[in-house]
């Protein structure tokens, strides 16, 4: 078992907080990604998580036991750079030997680990290999070894996909989701790519200034952003918003949005302001005597889709169209929404507005 705790955990530099009052358990055996743009304290908390940083207030627990002041060599997690942190001087296999021979391991126990993690990430023919003349792909493959090999509680990753190409980021997503599936080491993944996040996590960690704004599973973060960060950071195009006239009451199941009535799932909350959040793929576009008002302003073509900007008298919104309608700028047209895919938030404070459909899901991570 390796479940990780962090309580509470605070993080300054002199004036600069990094990270704010932090709480969060990532479960033994999961893969969990801290998802968030730069400067939010993702790496941050990953820092103090490895021991490379010591909070200045808060706790850590490792398998149940306190770490947060522990040196990184006394927590037994491996870590996983940006930048590989491969010995260019040595070769593949001393590379793989080497965290295995400061922990005095015997030769036989050596081989056998090598010989199975280079199986797995399927490098075999690369041990003979000096590092510096491999493809970035393989180098990062023989550095997840070298973390993979010391078989540690948990596996700390910070943006380890960083530097590859697009083409390499999308097979290693394939491949760390494999190992994990095949290891089931806890892992902590660090990055600012949601596309990564969506791919990998069993769970995501959305943060921001410092401060954890959500923790859920990819679904939940998508469908159900706790604020309107989350829906803007979440989602290529992001989220809709739309302002609501009048604001909204408890048991409200419309909302006045320009004018016009929209069927919203039943509000469990009150708020004096509100907007309305929906995703591009649930907004409909319907003849213009219908719906919404609107008038297409651009469209971008995607292969599989069309992506529609279109403009309101409650605010500029995308839609996803099939590629066998093509939507021509200038077009009058009308606009629905998916009712059960509709969120709400609280104008002024930015939160998420609790409805029948938001109080059904319940959340895959414990925070706060």
């Amino acid at each position: 078992m390796a479940e990780i705790r962090i309580k509470n955990l605070q993080k300054r530099f002199a004036d600069f907080t990094a990270v704010r009052d932090s709480s969060l358990v990532l479960e033994d055996g999961k893969f969990v990604v801290l998802l968030g743009p730069s400067g939010c304290g993702k790496t941050t908390t990953l820092r103090m998580i490895a021991g490379l940083e010591f909070p200045t207030s808060g706790a850590i627990t490792l398998d149940g036991e306190d770490v947060t002041y522990l040196r990184p060599r006394e927590r037994d997690i491996a870590m996983v750079f940006q930048l590989f942190a491969l010995y260019p001087h040595l070769g593949v296999r001393e590379n793989l030997e080497f965290p295995l021979r400061n922990e005095g391991v015997s030769r036989s126990e050596i081989d056998r680990r090598v010989k199975e993690v280079a199986g797995i990430l399927r490098i075999d023919h690369l041990l003979g290999s000096r590092v510096g003349g491999l493809a970035g792909g393989d180098r990062q493959r023989v550095a997840l070894g070298r973390a993979i090999v010391r078989e540690p509680k948990a596996f700390l990753m910070d943006e380890p996909l960083g530097t590859l190409d697009a083409e390499f980021r999308e097979l290693m997503c394939v491949e760390l989701r494999k190992l994990h599936e095949r290891l089931k080491t806890t892992t902590v993944f660090v990055t600012h790519d949601q596309n990564e996040a969506m791919a990998l996590a069993d769970h995501i960690v959305v943060m921001n200034k410092g401060e954890i704004l959500q923790a859920d599973d990819p679904q939940g973060i998508y469908h159900f952003p706790s604020c309107v960060f989350v829906a803007k950071f979440i989602g290529r195009p992001p989220m809709n918003l739309l302002q609501v006239h009048g604001g909204v009451a408890a048991g409200d199941t419309q909302v006045r949005v320009d004018g016009q009535r929209v069927d919203i799932p039943a509000a469990a909350a009150a708020a004096a302001g509100a907007l309305l959040g929906v995703r591009p793929e649930h907004v409909r576009l319907q003849p213009p005597e219908t719906g919404l008002p609107g008038r297409v302003e651009r469209v971008e073509y995607f292969g599989s889709h069309w992506i529609a900007e279109l403009q309101t008298a409650a605010g500029v919104l995308k839609a996803v169209v099939d590629k066998t309608v093509r939507p021509a700028e200038g077009d009058r047209v009308g606009l629905s929404f998916d009712t059960q895919r509709i969120v709400l938030f609280d104008a002024e404070s930015e939160r998420l507005l609790p409805s029948v459909t938001t109080q059904a899901h319940r959340p895959s991570m414990r925070h706060g």
